[in-house]
């Protein structure tokens, strides 16, 4: 569809639609151009922010204004939940090799620092600690005290991804004795995004040096003898506040909720155009057509904040939720980065079909995924499996004790894109899903900040981008919302009774962002 950027205006609301009832009614009322609107006005409050919309920052809660201004002039019960959370953030860094082999390391090329490292420099031996480098690699590494050798004192600790999140592994380092700590990925064969250099979060300030590398520099590593190396981070950590903006229908069966969230801060680094400006202002769209919506149910919408502090924001909804409300909410889902440039078209693997290693989600989630599959079907679109990891914001909701069946979209983010996902959607092997992940570029001007304009040159040979935004992508999951929230606001039936918490499954979030 033909969209000029020129039409748009930064906080007007989109033009009304019919109002039909049918899901197809809500899905021709839902446009690209009122969706791209929304980003446009996420750029706007970057620009004028700092050129960040993080949690814990003006540009936040700019983000905030701008989606509870337009929710309320809807008719919707707007609620802004405010919050404490760790607030961390990276502003420069080295790593190097003093010996065998002299080598500098390149910031997010060979190492990136996780959020929430310690301040400083930190020099001596690297220490493996506990590390499964033969298949299955079913790592436990870091996550006991007894896991850390006394050799680990006054050195650095080489750890592996896996089992207990990032912030355990550090934490329990730190008490041993280490001065700085590399945290390997895990090195399973199945799926690139444990293979390769990562960024992740610790969620809880630790007072040393903290770094990713990937499984096969975590390989090397751990094989040289005499290795010392020199980790400097330059890193703010302190408690801000922040919100998580909740808007609700006047109508429906309160007894009956139909939810749907999207993280709506961005990283420290960049706007989050795609992360997660694109799910944010997907979810504000259709929220804004389903006004004229006659829908049976109540729809609950969440713009949650720092997501990317790992799931603070959503986690403290749901845990301040008492058990009473959280068994109202029929279903959750969830959309986070849907117009990846790059992109493929992940639906939550609800029953656990592709077996990529997380389990199933709760009982109704499989019949959540089915109504995904179905439209994407129709529309003649193959999808891929996305697992439930625990890396967004239906974490909280499926764990265990809560137990609420999830779903969603994804489009991908730093793993990259492989031949048969050529095959299925176009696009560049080899090239990450979204190539400005968690970076600068991350926005509605990509080559302008510090994107590689040959990759965005060749993206714009095979797919029509605005920034780094994939418009089919957007336009297209944008209208799988419609239809899901159409489906599920008319009729939850499908969805079977949650009977027991033993229905829930135990999500364990390593701290990946």
């Amino acid at each position: 569809m033909a969209v000029l950027l020129g039409g748009f205006a930064a906080a007007a609301p989109a033009q009304a639609g019919s109002g039909g009832s049918s899901a197809k009614d809500l899905t021709k009322s839902v446009t690209l151009a009122g969706v791209l609107r929304h980003l446009v006005a996420f750029q706007a409050i970057a620009d004028r922010n700092g050129d960040t919309r993080a949690s814990g920052t003006p540009g936040y809660t700019r983000s905030a204004d701008y989606v509870s201004t337009l929710m309320r002039a809807a008719g919707y019960k707007v609620t802004r939940q405010p919050f404490p959370f760790n607030f961390c953030q990276d502003t420069g860094s080295s790593f190097t090799q003093n010996a065998p082999t002299p080598t500098t390391y390149v910031d997010q090329e060979d190492y990136d620092v996780l959020e929430c490292s310690g301040d400083g420099t930190a020099t001596g031996t690297v220490v493996p600690v506990d590390l499964q480098l033969a298949t299955p690699n079913t790592s436990t590494s870091g996550c006991e005290a007894a896991d850390f050798p006394a050799t680990v004192a006054g050195n650095i600790a080489l750890l592996q991804r896996g089992t207990c999140n990032f912030g355990v592994k550090a934490a329990n380092a730190e008490a041993a004795g280490a001065v700085g700590v590399i945290i390997m990925n895990q090195g399973n064969t199945t799926g690139a995004d444990r293979q390769d250099l990562f960024a992740g979060t610790l969620g809880t300030p630790v007072g040393i040096p903290a770094i990713s590398i990937s499984y096969p520099q975590g390989v090397a590593f751990a094989g040289t003898t005499g290795l010392t190396v020199t980790i400097t981070t330059e890193t703010v950590a302190e408690v801000r506040q922040t919100e998580n903006v909740i808007a609700e229908s006047r109508g429906g069966d309160p007894n009956e909720v139909v939810m749907a969230g999207a993280h709506l801060d961005s990283v420290p680094e960049g706007p989050g155009i795609n992360d997660n400006g694109s799910g944010s202002a997907g979810i504000l769209e259709v929220a804004l057509q389903m006004r004229h919506f006659k829908n049976k149910n109540k729809l609950r919408f969440a713009w949650w904040g720092a997501e990317e502090a790992n799931l603070v924001g959503s986690t403290y909804y749901v845990t301040n939720l008492p058990a009473a409300e959280q068994a109202k909410i029929a279903l959750y889902l969830n959309f986070d980065m849907i117009a990846s440039p790059n992109y493929t078209l992940g639906v939550y693997d609800g029953d656990d079909s592709a077996a990529e290693g997380a389990p199933a989600g709760p009982p109704g989630s499989a019949e959540i995924e089915a109504v995904f599959q179905k439209f994407f079907a129709d529309r003649g679109q193959a999808t891929s499996a996305s697992d439930f990891t625990g890396r967004s914001d239906y974490g909280p909701f499926i764990a265990a004790g809560v137990g609420i069946p999830s779903g969603g979209l994804f489009t991908g983010a730093e793993v990259l894109k492989t031949e048969d996902d050529v095959a299925k959607w176009g696009g560049i092997a080899g090239q990450q899903y979204d190539p400005c992940y968690h970076q600068a570029c991350d926005s509605l001007t990509p080559e302008r900040d510090g994107a590689d304009a040959e990759v965005y040159a060749q993206l714009r040979r095979v797919y029509r981008l605005i920034g780094n935004i994939n418009t089919f992508a957007l336009d297209i999951n944008a209208d799988a919302i419609a239809t899901a929230m159409a489906t599920f606001a008319r009729d939850t039936s499908t969805i079977p009774p949650r009977t027991t918490a033993a229905a829930a499954r135990t999500v364990q979030p390593d701290g990946l962002r």
